[in-house]
């Protein structure tokens, strides 16, 4: 079985607006099922790929602070 994930999630989000995305991302966060884990990362890969140096940087520097 070829399963991707990535291209999976995308697609169950491609249309969605930004409050549709916060919610999603919110309910994975708040529901804590470890099945969401996946999905979040590659909705952080989206938004690391898509982020300059100066967003990266604050990225790592809040990762950083919160782990």
């Amino acid at each position: 079985m070829d399963l991707n994930i990535r291209k999976a999630v995308i697609h169950n989000i491609s249309d969605n607006d930004k409050d549709q995305l916060r919610n999603t991302i919110v309910d994975a966060i708040q529901d804590g099922q470890e099945k969401m884990l996946p999905g979040l990362g590659v909705l952080f890969e989206v938004i690391w790929n898509e982020s300059d140096e100066n967003l990266r940087n604050q990225m790592v520097d809040n990762l950083e602070k919160g782990v």
